[in-house]
C-alpha cells in the first residue's frame, strides 16, 4: 500500500504540471502528435529522468486522469526549462511562459553573439583570399549588417540531440563553446570581380583629375544555415537529425513564435489563378498563392514553395503591389534563398521581410502586437503590413500573411496559403491574438511602403 501511494504521489505531481502546461494552450495536439514519433521535447528532464523507473506508473494514473500521458514527461532539459522549478513566480517554469520565453531569449542573443564572431572570422578569411588573388581592392557585401536573425530553435534542438541521455551538460555556456568550436563553418562566401575606373590621386598634380581601371573583389557573405551545422558544428547521425527535427519542430509550437512556417501540402497544387487582385482597400493589391500549380513544386532552397514558401510569396505580393515591379513567388524565392532568407525546413527567417523590403526600396518599420493604431493608421495610408502568424485561424504552425486594408472597421488581409481566406475580413483582434510573440527582426508586424 505505501508503495503504491508513492506512485500515486509522484503521478499527482506530473499530473498537476500537465494540467498547468494545458492551461496555457501550447500547441497540444501538435506537440502529442510528435510525442508518438518519438520525438516531443527530449532528453528526459533531470528529476524524472532520475525518478525513470517509476513512469510506467506514472503514465497508467495519468492516463486515467485523461490527460496527456507522454507529452509533458518528455521535454528539452535544463537549457529552456531550467529545472521543473525555478520560474519567475512561484509556479514551476514549465507552467511559466515568461520564464521560458526569457531562456530562449537569453539563449537567442548569446547565439547572436557567436554568428558574429564568426562574420569576423569569415571577414579575415576573405583578407586572406584577397592577399592571395592579386586583386586591386576588394569590398564585402554583408546581408545581415542590419539584423542577424538565426532560427534559435534549431540551434538548441541540433544542441540536445548531439547531447543525447547526458541532459547534466547541457548548459548555455556549453552550447556557445560547442558553436565557437565550429564558427568558421557558420559562414561561407562568395566571390566574383570587376572592373571599376576610380580617380587616380596623384599628390603631384593635385589639381588635375585623372583615372585609372582597378580589379575589384566583391565577396559576399553566406549564412550556411543551421541544416549545414547539423554535420559540420554539432555532427548528428540521422537518427539525431530526426530527433533535433522533432525537437525544433515542438518548440517552436510549444513556444508559439511563428519560426516554422509550414503548409499542409503534399504535392496538390490548386488550379492556376492567374491574375489576381484586390481593389478593396486603400491600395490595389496583385495577389500570389504559393500553392499555384504555376510555381508550388518550385524549389525555395532545397524545400518548395508550395509547403515552405509563405515568406517569399508574402513579400512577392508586396513587392508587385507597391512597386512598378511584378515579382512572382518563384524569383522571390531564388532572391531569398540568395541572401540568407531560406531556413531549410523551416521556411523563412523573419529577417527575409525588412531585408526583402529594403532591397526593393520601399520603407520598413517593424510593429509590436501592442500598437494596433499603427497597424490600422498604416493600412489606411496605402501602406501593407506583414504579419507572422502563430497557430489558430491560419495556420497550425507558423505562416507569413499581407494586411493590405481595412474595411468597416476589419482587416483585409491577403494569406498566400488560401485564396478563401483572403476575400474574407477579419477582427484586428484575432490577428492581434495570434501574432508571434517571439517573433525576430522587429516583428511580429512588418508596416511597409
Amino acid at each position: 500500500m505505501q508503495e503504491r501511494g508513492s506512485g500515486l504521489d509522484e503521478a499527482a505531481n506530473v499530473a498537476s504540471l500537465a494540467k498547468g502546461a494545458v492551461k496555457t494552450g501550447k500547441a497540444l495536439a501538435a506537440a502529442a502528435k510528435g510525442g508518438a514519433v518519438g520525438g516531443p521535447y527530449g532528453a528526459v528532464a533531470g528529476a524524472l529522468w532520475e525518478g525513470r523507473k517509476h513512469i510506467g506508473k506514472i503514465v497508467a494514473v495519468v492516463a486515467v486522469l485523461l490527460l496527456l500521458p507522454v507529452l509533458f514527461i518528455l521535454m528539452l532539459p535544463s537549457l529552456i526549462f531550467g529545472g521543473l522549478t525555478g520560474g519567475t513566480s512561484s509556479q514551476p517554469i514549465l507552467n511559466d511562459n515568461a520564464a521560458i520565453v526569457q531562456n530562449v531569449s537569453d539563449i537567442a542573443f548569446a547565439v547572436n553573439q557567436v554568428l558574429g564572431e564568426g562574420i569576423t572570422d569569415a571577414e579575415a578569411r576573405i583578407a586572406q583570399d584577397f592577399a592571395a588573388a592579386g586583386g586591386d581592392n576588394y569590398e564585402i557585401v554583408n546581408p545581415y549588417a542590419a539584423d542577424m536573425t538565426s532560427n534559435t530553435n534549431s540551434f538548441i534542438a541540433q544542441y540536445c540531440a548531439a547531447k543525447g541521455e547526458e541532459w547534466d551538460t547541457i548548459s548555455l555556456t556549453d552550447l556557445q563553446a560547442v558553436l565557437r568550436q565550429g564558427k568558421s563553418s557558420l559562414f561561407s562566401y562568395t566571390r566574383t570581380s570587376e572592373i571599376r575606373t576610380v580617380e587616380d590621386d596623384d599628390p603631384d598634380t593635385p589639381d588635375v583629375v585623372e583615372t585609372k581601371d582597378e580589379t575589384w573583389y566583391i565577396y559576399t557573405l553566406v549564412y550556411n544555415g543551421e541544416g549545414y551545422f547539423a554535420d559540420t558544428v554539432f555532427h548528428l547521425t540521422e537518427e539525431q537529425k530526426t530527433l533535433a527535427r522533432d525537437y525544433a519542430q515542438n518548440l517552436s509550437l510549444f513556444l508559439g513564435d511563428g519560426m516554422f512556417q509550414y503548409t499542409e501540402y503534399g504535392g496538390t497544387t490548386i488550379t492556376s489563378l492567374g491574375n489576381v487582385r484586390f481593389t478593396d482597400g486603400a491600395t490595389e493589391v496583385v495577389y500570389f498563392n504559393q500553392l499555384d500549380e504555376r510555381w508550388a513544386n518550385e524549389p525555395y532552397g532545397t524545400d518548395n514553395i508550395g509547403g515552405y514558401g509563405c515568406g517569399p510569396t508574402s513579400m512577392s505580393i508586396v513587392v508587385s503591389s507597391l512597386t512598378s515591379d511584378i515579382v512572382d513567388p518563384v524569383e522571390m524565392s531564388e532572391w531569398a534563398y540568395e541572401n540568407g532568407g531560406w531556413c531549410s525546413k523551416s521556411g523563412s527567417y523573419h529577417a527575409l521581410i525588412p531585408n526583402a523590403a529594403k532591397a526593393w526600396g520601399l520603407p520598413v518599420e517593424g510593429c509590436t502586437a501592442s500598437e494596433p493604431q499603427r497597424i490600422l493608421d498604416a493600412l489606411s495610408s496605402g501602406k501593407l503590413v506583414v504579419a507572422i502568424m502563430t497557430k489558430g485561424h491560419f495556420t497550425s504552425g507558423g505562416h507569413f500573411i499581407v494586411l493590405r486594408g481595412v474595411q468597416d472597421g476589419k482587416i483585409l488581409v491577403a494569406d498566400p496559403a488560401s485564396y478563401t481566406r483572403s476575400q474574407q475580413s477579419w477582427d484586428l483582434s484575432i490577428i492581434l491574438n495570434e501574432a508571434s510573440r517571439a517573433a525576430g527582426a522587429g516583428g511580429p508586424f512588418w508596416l511597409i511602403g
